[in-house]
C-alpha cells in the first residue's frame, strides 16, 4: 500500500494509533503541569487553570443546552475529553512567561497532542470518522466521475424489472465482474421542493458497472444529525460493508443512495414538510425521481427501501410511514419516535409557528396510530446502554406492531453510535436484500 493510502486507512477508533493519541493526552497534561516546578505554579496556577477549563465547559454545555445545535446532550466521557482539551489550552499561557525557548516547544507540543487525543477520544465515542482519510474528508478509495456512470435511467434499462422474483435466482456474472462497487457525488436538484441539499453520494455494487446490469433496488440511507452525506461512507463504511456483501452473492446488491437530509452540516429541517424547508418533498419525491432517471434501477418502489442512523433512523421512519407505498421496507437505526429540535415547543414554534395539531399530525406515532402498514416491514436498532434512545425505540416498535408492520427489534451491544449501527447495518443485510427482491 503506498504512503498515502496506508495513512488514510489508519484506525482513529481502535488499533495503535487511538491507543497511542489516548496516551498522548495523560502524557501531554503531564509535561504541561511539570514546565514549572515552583509552589506558585502549583498552589496558584495550576488551580486557576483548573478552574478556568471547568468554567469554560461549562459554558459550552449551557450554549449547547440553549442553541441545540443538536438535540442530543453530551455524555459524560465526551465532556471529560472535551475538558482535557480545554485544560491543556489553559495550561499552556499560564507556564510560558519566563520559560527557555525549548520548554515552551516542548509545552506547545504537548499542548497540540492533548488536543489531538481528545478530540479523538470524542470521535472514538461515536465512531463518525473511523480512518484518518474520513477525518481529513479525503476522497474515498472507489470514487469515480459521476459522468463516467450516469446514463439515461431506468426506461432506456435492456433487462427486465424484477417483477416479484428473486434476482439471485436469474442472475449469472460475467467473467469479468468488477472485484468492487464504485461510488460518486452528484448534485441531486430540489426540483419540486426547492430545498437546498448539499451534493449526495451513491454507491453502485459490481454488477451495476457490468454491460448488461440488472435492474436493482434502491436503498436511500440518511446519516446523521450534525453530519453530511458522506456519513455511511465514513462512520459507516458502507462501501466495505457493501463490496464484501456483494463479493460473497455474485456482485448483486441494492444501489444505494446517500442524499443530503439537512441542507449543511447543523442544520435540522426534520425531515417534514415545514417552515424549516420542504424536506420530506425532496426526500420522498426529488430524490427519487432523479433516481429512475439518471440510474437504471428497479421502477418498482415494492423493492425499495430507505434507512438511517440517529436523526437518519427518525428521518427513515418518517418516510416510511409518510409513503409506505414507495418505502414499504425500513432499516430504523438508533432513530427516535419523533423529530426534535431538542424539545416539543421549541421544535412546534420554529417549525409551525406554534400550531401543535399540525407538528402531532405528520409525527410517526400519530401515522402508526391512524393508518394499518399490513405491507410495510421494519428493523429497528437501539445500542444496549444508550439510555435515551432505547425506550423511545420501544414505544416506537410497540406502536408499529399495532400498526400491522412486520416489526424486528434489535437490542446491540454498545451506546449511542457507529459502533451499532455500522454492525447493525452489517448483520440485517440478509432481510433487507430478501424484502428487496435480491434473495428468495
Amino acid at each position: 500500500m503506498r504512503g498515502w493510502e496506508w495513512l488514510a486507512a489508519l484506525s482513529l477508533v481502535h488499533g495503535w494509533l487511538r491507543n497511542t493519541l489516548a496516551v498522548a493526552v495523560f502524557a501531554g497534561l503531564g509535561v504541561l503541569l511539570l514546565v514549572r516546578r515552583d509552589r506558585r505554579w502549583w498552589t496558584r496556577r495550576v488551580p486557576l487553570a483548573a478552574a478556568l477549563a471547568t468554567a469554560l465547559l461549562v459554558l459550552i454545555v449551557v450554549y449547547l443546552d440553549v442553541t441545540k445545535p443538536w438535540p442530543d446532550p453530551l455524555q459524560p466521557n465526551v465532556m471529560a475529553w472535551i475538558g482535557c482539551g480545554l485544560l491543556a489550552v489553559v495550561l499552556l499561557p499560564l507556564g510560558w512567561r519566563g520559560r527557555r525557548w525549548w520548554v515552551r516547544g516542548a509545552a506547545a507540543a504537548a499542548t497540540l497532542f492533548v488536543v489531538l487525543g481528545a478530540a479523538d477520544g470524542v470521535n472514538a465515542d461515536f465512531e463518525e470518522f473511523p480512518t484518518v482519510g474520513a477525518a481529513l474528508q479525503l476522497p474515498p478509495p472507489d470514487q469515480v466521475a459521476a459522468g463516467s456512470v450516469l446514463g439515461h435511467g431506468s426506461d432506456a434499462a435492456a433487462s427486465d424489472p424484477l417483477v416479484g422474483r428473486a434476482l439471485a435466482a436469474t442472475w449469472h456474472a460475467p467473467p469479468h465482474l468488477p472485484g468492487h462497487g464504485e461510488v460518486f457525488q452528484t448534485p441531486i436538484p430540489g426540483a419540486l421542493s426547492g430545498f437546498q441539499a448539499r451534493d449526495a453520494w451513491i454507491y453502485l455494487p459490481p454488477a451495476y458497472l457490468t454491460r448488461d446490469r440488472p435492474r436493482l433496488p434502491v436503498l436511500e440511507l440518511i446519516g446523521g444529525q450534525p453530519g453530511s452525506p458522506r456519513n455511511w461512507l465514513d462512520g459507516g463504511r458502507l462501501a466495505q460493508r457493501m463490496d464484501r456483501w456483494a463479493a460473497a452473492h455474485h456482485g448483486l446488491a441494492p444501489v444505494v443512495v446517500m442524499p443530503d437530509a439537512l441542507g449543511s452540516t447543523f442544520a435540522n429541517p426534520l425531515c417534514l414538510n415545514s417552515r424549516l424547508g420542504q424536506d420530506d418533498t425532496y426526500l420522498s419525491r426529488d430524490v427519487p425521481d432523479w433516481v429512475t432517471t439518471h440510474l437504471h434501477v428497479e421502477t418498482d418502489h415494492a423493492f425499495w427501501a430507505v434507512g438511517g442512523e440517529s436523526f437518519g433512523g427518525t428521518c427513515a421512519l418518517q418516510l416510511a410511514v409518510a409513503h409506505p407505498a414507495l418505502f414499504p421496507t425500513l432499516f430504523d437505526d438508533q432513530g427516535q419516535e419523533a423529530p426534535t429540535l431538542g424539545g416539543r415547543a421549541r421544535t412546534i414554534d420554529a417549525a409551525f409557528g406554534g400550531d401543535a395539531a399540525a407538528f402531532d399530525a405528520v409525527t410517526p406515532l400519530h401515522e402508526l396510530a391512524v393508518h394499518r402498514f399490513s405491507r410495510s416491514a421494519g428493523i429497528f436498532v437501539a445500542g444496549a446502554q444508550d439510555t435515551l434512545y432505547r425506550p423511545q425505540a420501544a414505544v416506537v416498535v410497540a406502536a408499529a406492531r399495532r400498526s400491522g408492520m412486520t416489526v424486528i427489534a434489535q437490542i446491540r451491544p454498545g451506546g449511542h453510535g457507529w459502533a451499532v449501527g455500522g454492525e447493525a447495518f452489517s448483520a440485517d443485510l440478509p432481510w433487507l436484500c430478501t424484502r428487496m427482491g435480491l434473495l428468495p
